[in-house]
């Protein structure tokens, strides 16, 4: 591994930390990272870790925040996405991956920005439950392929018009409970090298940093800012995939 690698890598667990205890979005930026730097389907397991590392940190530090409710109009869809997204990766080789997920990223980054052009009033159309089974077969099926739900979980809590911390700690368990279902489909999968568990423990201390660094810039945003960071960083993401 040369150097440039060896600090694109360490940057992308600083992004992941910070992004799990702040501004979500950013972490799709490490997802774009890691499937430059790797073949896209060994990507999608070593990110998977290295996502998990952050999910325990902000499940603890934002545990008296999720909003369960929220929660449950989502799980249940969860699953058949989680499905549909491990046959997908069963049978697509690695460039077409590549291209699905920048696809999948700018349609996401697309329907944010018309979010943020238009955004709706709190509730609305995402409060029913044909949006909750949609968002969720979508996160599920991007999560699986791409793990990049967070643009998903922020296009609806936004619609929905979730406060910061509601929304850092819903999307905190939420992402726990998916990223700990999709092991068992990766391993399944022939997704987990000695390689790959390695790069995750080397680059979890990384994870952690930023996570403590999110959690001072969470405390002082204001709820505006939260919203527009949130989105645009979800979008640059997008981009960043699809350009590289």
């Amino acid at each position: 591994m040369t150097v440039a690698v060896a600090v694109l890598f360490g940057v992308a667990a600083l992004l992941v930390g910070f992004a799990k205890t702040a501004i979500g979005g950013l972490a799709t930026i490490s997802v774009a990272v890691f499937a430059s730097l790797m073949p896209a389907r060994e990507s999608t397991a070593a990110i998977l870790l290295v996502l998990l590392v952050g999910d325990v940190m902000a499940v603890w530090h934002y545990r008296h925040d999720c909003d369960w409710s929220l929660l449950r109009r989502l799980i249940p869809a969860v699953l058949p996405g989680l499905l549909l997204g491990a046959l997908f990766l069963a049978v697509v080789d690695d460039d077409l991956l590549r291209r699905v997920i920048g696809v999948l990223l700018v349609i996401m980054a697309a329907l944010q920005l018309l979010l943020r052009w238009r955004p709706p009033a709190a509730g609305g159309l995402a409060s029913g439950r044909t949006a909750a089974v949609g968002a969720g077969l979508a996160a599920g099926f991007v999560t699986m392929i791409a793990n990049a739900a967070g643009s998903v979980m922020t296009l609806y809590l936004i619609a929905r018009g979730v406060e910061k911390r509601r929304f850092l700690g819903t999307g905190a368990f939420f992402f726990f409970g998916v990223n700990v279902c999709k092991v068992p489909f990766s391993a399944s999968l022939g997704l987990f090298h000695t390689a790959t568990i390695t790069l995750a423990l080397v680059l979890a201390p990384l994870v952690l940093v930023g996570g403590w660094a999110g959690l001072h810039v969470a405390r002082r945003i204001s709820q505006a800012r939260f919203e527009q960071a949130v989105l645009g960083a979800s979008v640059l993401a997008a981009l960043a995939l699809v350009a590289r």
